[in-house]
């Protein structure tokens, strides 16, 4: 089995205008997937993520030549995703007109009706829930739990501090559970 390309690797390749497409398409070999499914997580439905997946990483190749390695990629490629995606569900509130607990009411409708959502019971009750969340602890929560980050990677995608996602965090766990107890 092949190893993994390292990031560094990737963006040394990216560099070199006669290697850039080789770069871009290891990158999004490495990272389409998590990508996609960090997306997903947050738009429910499975083509609305395709479209939004495919922007991200079109506003990856148009700004990765800038990318100065302060931050890791995938933590800089999670900061445009996550940005993405709150762009998307702003549009989609704005486009219908609609306060963001009926995009979420309407997310949750997008996911009991799909057919690429293959989740048994407890996931798909577990996915209702996130929709009851506010964004940001919905992205905290997926990060946390589906990504397994650390705190300090989060940190950093969101901007945020440590204390203050911990606590996202706890709220989000808190109201999964409420809502979870009283849909049984």
């Amino acid at each position: 089995m092949a190893q993994p390309v390292e990031d560094e690797e990737i963006l040394s390749k990216f560099r070199e205008e006669r290697t850039r497409n080789e770069a871009f398409n290891l990158l999004i070999k490495k990272y389409q997937q998590k990508i996609y499914w960090h997306v997903r997580r947050m738009v429910i439905d499975h083509d609305d993520a395709d479209d939004v997946t495919q922007d991200v990483f079109v506003k990856i190749w148009k700004s990765l030549i800038n990318f100065r390695s302060d931050a890791q990629l995938y933590t800089w490629m999670y900061r445009i995703a996550t940005n993405e995606c709150i762009t998307f569900l702003n549009k989609k509130k704005a486009k219908n007109n609609i306060p963001l607990d009926d995009v979420s009411h309407e997310l949750a409708e997008s996911l009991a009706d799909s057919t690429y959502f293959d989740g048994d019971k407890a996931q798909r009750k577990l996915q209702e829930a996130l929709l009851t969340l506010p964004d940001k602890q919905r992205l905290v929560f997926n990060m946390k739990y589906y990504d397994d980050m650390k705190y300090e990677e989060i940190s950093d995608v969101l901007g945020t501090s440590v204390g203050a996602l911990k606590a996202s965090f706890h709220l989000a766990v808190k109201k999964i559970e409420a809502h979870l107890l009283s849909h049984e």
